[in-house]
């Protein structure tokens, strides 16, 4: 088993637990016994609970990045980039809406699943030609992440098989933000889709969490 077949067997064992036990009960220990993993190697490889929430993360960023699309209108290619992320999380949809749901007594992981999601934000800009960076990338990756929250909240109610909300959901994000926003290639000021301000203010990147009690 090679270092990505292993983070990618704990990590689905941590979610398939935290959907059927509560993210708050989940630890690195709990999943890789789940997973019939090497504790040492566990532990060498996720030092803390923080880091199988950043592992998924970059899993998501992986199944949507491969195979980017890359022809299209930016819009376009943002669309696809975004499903593909939802269809990753749609096979692990109890836990994560476990995880979701646990966010609010949990600042510090709050927190850094909103550092991550700005990171993933960036590159899903950047893989549909944008570039994202300087000051102005700071807005587009603002208006992005403003679009994944709005997404985030359809998907969570959305019981279809085929994610038709949460598809319909994205598109109407992505319409209002060409429409509104420079970062899609207008000239007017970002507006980006209604979303909880707090939510999406810009957040320093906190250092990794040391312990598993994050």
């Amino acid at each position: 088993m090679n270092d990505t077949e292993f983070d990618t067997a704990l990590v689905t064992a941590a979610f398939r637990l935290a959907g059927e036990q509560g993210w708050r009960k989940i630890n690195v220990a709990f999943a890789a016994r789940e997973a019939g993993l090497s504790l040492a190697e566990a532990r060498g490889r996720f030092p803390s609970k923080a880091t199988i929430l950043l592992r998924f993360g970059r899993l998501a960023d992986q199944a949507a990045l491969t195979d980017a699309p890359i022809e299209g209108s930016v819009r376009d290619k943002l669309f696809d980039l975004l499903m593909r992320r939802f269809d990753f999380l749609q096979l692990h949809r109890a836990g994560v809406r476990s995880l979701l749901r646990s966010l609010p007594m949990d600042p510090p992981m709050a927190l850094l699943l909103a550092c991550a999601s700005r990171r993933s934000m960036r590159w899903m800009l950047q893989a549909a030609g944008v570039s994202a960076t300087g000051p102005r990338g700071e807005l587009q990756v603002k208006g992005m992440m403003a679009v994944w929250l709005w997404a985030v909240r359809a998907w969570e109610r959305d019981e279809s098989d085929d994610l038709t909300g949460t598809m319909a959901a994205v598109d109407a994000a992505l319409q209002r933000a060409e429409q509104a926003a420079s970062w899609l290639g207008g000239h007017r000021e970002t507006v980006p889709p209604p979303a909880d301000p707090e939510e999406t203010d810009a957040i320093e990147e906190p250092p990794l969490p040391e312990e598993d009690e994050v």
